[in-house]
């Protein structure tokens, strides 16, 4: 259920400008969880990682984050 959670947690970061510059904020993989409870989504450290399919497209991330989740 967390990558849905995650996918849903994306989805609502590209309809909510505020969320969306947090989002972009982001630098550290426990910032992205934080950030998520406070929006009332439960997110997987693990489940974030490759091999399983991203969920973020790197326009959403900052660039430390977007190299960590996206392997750009």
């Amino acid at each position: 259920m967390s990558i849905a959670q995650i996918k849903a947690f994306s989805e609502h970061a590209k309809a909510d400008p505020e969320l969306k510059e947090k989002l972009l904020a982001v630098q550290k993989i426990r910032e992205l969880i934080a950030l998520g409870k406070e929006y009332n989504f439960e997110l997987d450290e693990v489940e974030l990682y490759p091999p399983n399919e991203p969920q973020f497209v790197e326009e959403q991330l900052s660039e430390r984050m977007a190299k960590a989740l996206l392997r750009v």
